[in-house]
């Protein structure tokens, strides 16, 4: 549309898939409805884009970095931080308010803007003493930084944050910095002989930039004894059945998976599967074939049949006669009669005049031999077994990899334990999913025990691995954190199972092994996350300590969520210029869609203030009820 023809278009996905739509909306404060003009995509470039993902990470190399926390533009995570308490409390607020688990961050970096300042001095050395030289390294700078913005034009809600995106252009400003040392020998020599110019310049130089960057920095990029990848690949493979099929879903379960088999030959047994990759034909046909010691896996359709485009995607369709909304249909029939049938009738007619298979129905069956998933382990003794699993699929279009995960379930018939890294709901078969370990194994059985307490208990006790969090002083970045709550988080419900079903003492040998390997210093129980998952779950985990009757575990991981939670509390009322019952208010009375006085940067750490006032207050009950 002509209105939508401007300069510098930023503002591209209006979908909310990835929650893009709304982080456009919040950043620019547009209204519901309200399309984004030229003012408010050059407002995108400058403040987002240029701005929040690429000045800030500049910062965070050159000037200083306030912690590790993945930043969505509020003032408490991983802003550029000078280290100057003046400079840095007028931009950010009084740095002294934050949470102590956010100022013991050991990524809270205070470079005090010495290496920015020393690369100003080079650019101005370098162009004084060579123009064409600077425009060179001008040029160098330029495009493996501010050209790749443009070039990305990256959306909002990123993921995780994108600083090595950028690193380039890092690499040609330090170029500027190593000038930055020639001038300070200049200024020194006028006023020395040259001998103690450059020995004086390179002296303060030396300790002003690259010592200070040690000093603040090393302990944040020590990686010498962390092993977190290597060791959540081990816990999940360790907490699968022999001769299993594990399915994955991103980079950072699959390739230390992949690392612990190949490399460290750990349960080389195990097939992995990686859920993304089921979407090409030629990992799908890698299915076919023995991968060290696991057999090749039946995926029912021959090579021709997914070549290429093929059956990339089918689309739920009635069609008299076919389809029947009451009559769950069998999963094995569906995909290899029908879906992978290349009979007319089989298919629909496209405008073009070609012709799709399509899904007809979205109840779904698969028959249950009891006898063998008794015999082989699949249920436990006490499970009452269904002779067929039923579920919907939730969705009316099917990817190829989608496909492909329901021809292994159907083609397997129970004879394979098959596992999810987790707890895979996409295609509607998610209640039929049990915790064991850190895996969840699909089992003829629902609803009932949905944590494997039996070989939780044994894999936790036995073949677990803390990447290295059992070592006093090893840093864990956030994303490492988020790793490592995911495995205190097995410790915490295989426990509270445990202690529901009488077995008390199974239950504190648990949560003593999870609190004695994910050692408080490194990985304190209160501490501030995003959406403050991590003290969620640690609530579960003092749950758990609560029914097992530890009361001095339960004291230890109360005090330190009450600790965080009301520190939280207090930074977040900082903010806002009130008090936290003022605050609380504010919030209940936002959520009734009344009037409220929380101001913007309140507002944009507003799921972070309820999630806390609502732990903090779960947290007082739970202390009430177990005193």
């Amino acid at each position: 549309e002509a209105e939508d023809k401007m300069l510098l278009p930023r503002v591209w996905d209006a979908s909310n898939d990835q929650g893009h739509a709304t982080f456009y909306q919040r950043w620019l404060n547009l209204a519901d409805g309200e399309k984004p003009t030229m003012v408010h995509n050059i407002s995108w470039a400058l403040s987002y884009q240029i701005g929040w993902m690429y000045l800030r990470y500049f910062g965070w190399n050159f000037v200083g970095k306030q912690n590790d926390i993945q930043g969505f533009g509020n003032k408490r995570d991983a802003n550029t931080l000078t280290g100057i308490s003046a400079v840095d409390n007028a931009l950010l607020g009084n740095q002294d308010k934050l949470p102590q688990s956010i100022k013991q961050n050991k990524a809270n970096n205070k470079l005090f803007a010495l290496p920015f300042i020393l690369g100003i001095l080079g650019i101005l050395y370098q162009y004084k003493q060579d123009k064409k030289g600077s425009f060179v390294s001008f040029l160098l700078f330029f495009f493996t930084g501010l050209a790749i913005v443009f070039y990305l034009n990256q959306a909002g809600n990123q993921p995780r944050e994108r600083d090595y995106a950028f690193v380039g252009s890092f690499y040609a400003f330090a170029i500027w910095i190593g000038l930055g040392v020639l001038q300070i020998k200049d200024w020194l020599s006028k006023l020395t002989s040259q001998s103690v110019s450059n020995a004086a310049a390179a002296l303060v130089c030396l300790l002003a930039v690259p010592v200070l960057m040690a000093t603040e920095e090393w302990d944040d990029h020590d990686r010498s004894k962390k092993q977190t990848a290597r060791d959540l690949a081990k816990n999940y493979l360790e907490s699968c059945a022999p001769n299993a099929i594990l399915f994955t879903f991103g980079d950072n379960d699959t390739y230390p998976l992949w690392y612990a088999q190949e490399v460290e030959g750990i349960r080389k047994d195990i097939r992995v599967i990686n859920y993304s990759l089921l979407g090409i034909d030629w990992y799908i046909n890698q299915m076919r074939y023995k991968v060290n010691e696991s057999a090749p896996i039946d995926v029912i359709w021959s090579a021709d049949q997914i070549e290429g485009g093929k059956r990339d995607y089918v689309r739920f369709f009635e069609r008299e006669g076919i389809t029947d909304q009451k009559r769950y249909v069998d999963l094995y029939s569906l995909m290899h009669d029908f879906i992978g049938s290349d009979d007319p009738s089989a298919q629909l007619q496209m405008q073009d005049g070609s012709m799709m298979n399509y899904l007809p129905v979205k109840k779904l069956s698969l028959p249950v031999d009891v006898a063998a998933v008794r015999k082989n382990g699949t249920v436990e003794p006490g499970d009452s077994v269904a002779t067929e699993i039923r579920f919907d699929l939730p969705k009316d279009m099917l990817l190829k990899n989608d496909m492909a995960v329901l021809n292994i379930i159907a083609a397997n018939k129970w004879s394979r334990p098959i596992y999810f890294t987790s707890p895979f709901g996409e295609l509607g078969f998610g209640q039929y999913l049990r915790s064991e370990g850190q895996a969840y194994r699909l089992v003829p059985v629902a609803g009932q025990n949905m944590i494997n307490s039996r070989v939780s208990y044994e894999v936790l006790k036995n073949k677990f691995a803390f990447g290295s969090a059992n070592i006093p002083g090893v840093y864990f970045d956030e994303e490492n954190r988020r790793h490592l709550v995911g495995i205190r988080q097995s410790y915490a419900e295989a426990a509270n199972q445990l202690a529901m079903e009488g077995q008390t003492e199974k239950a504190k040998e648990l949560l003593n092994i999870a609190d004695k390997n994910l050692l408080a210093e490194n990985f304190p129980y209160g501490l501030v996350s995003r959406q403050n998952q991590h003290n969620t779950i640690s609530i579960q985990f003092l749950e758990a300590a609560y029914k097992a009757g530890d009361k001095k575990l339960a004291a230890k991981v109360s005090a330190s969520l009450s600790k965080d939670l009301n520190e939280q509390l207090a930074y977040y009322a900082y903010i806002g210029g009130m008090s936290i019952a003022e605050m609380n208010q504010a919030v209940q009375d936002l959520m009734s869609n009344k009037a409220d006085n929380l101001n913007n940067d309140q507002r944009q750490m507003f799921m972070e203030i309820r999630q806390a006032l609502i732990l903090l207050d779960y947290l007082r009950g739970l202390e009430a009820v177990n005193k």
